[in-house]
């Protein structure tokens, strides 16, 4: 798991996942791993915009939806590779949406992104086994190494 708590030069990072490049390693930007399905949840308009701009230019297929209740009731659900979503949403938090995944047995890397980026909110999506947790603004090429280590374990 990754978890960029702060922004700055220098984010804060916690890095769990064994196979994420170190920080010296020079991150593709190129499609990874394998042609897959992403999709986003948010309900802000601009970082849907912006997340599925970004993983369609990485050679990803990708959807945005905005809210939890639009994406399980889209047929994306049973298509999705790996899944990017807010925590705080109106309706279903994306905490909320995890449970609700796993408690149905779909099976897939759940990444979180959030504007209140709280060390307790960030632990209890870790121990449901989250792929990464990111304060918003994203860094994008975090959040590439993130995808990609979860599309490769996946």
């Amino acid at each position: 798991m990754i978890s960029l708590a702060s922004q700055g030069p220098y984010p804060l990072t916690t890095l769990m996942a064994r196979d994420i490049p170190s920080a010296n390693a020079t991150a593709r930007i190129f499609p990874l791993s394998r042609p897959s399905f992403i999709s986003i949840v948010d309900d802000d308009e601009s970082v849907r915009t912006a997340l599925s701009s970004l993983m369609r230019s990485l050679g990803f297929a990708a959807e945005a939806f905005g809210s939890a209740e639009e994406f399980l009731a889209s047929p994306r659900l049973n298509d999705t590779s790996c899944l990017v979503v807010d925590v705080q949403m109106p309706g279903m938090s994306g905490l909320e949406l995890q449970s609700e995944l796993a408690a149905h047995d779909w099976r897939m890397p759940v990444i979180f992104i959030t504007a209140f980026p709280e060390e307790r909110i960030r632990k209890r999506a870790e121990a449901a086994g989250a792929a990464g947790f990111f304060g918003k603004p994203v860094d994008s090429l975090a959040l590439i190494q993130c995808l990609d280590a979860a599309l490769k374990n996946n």
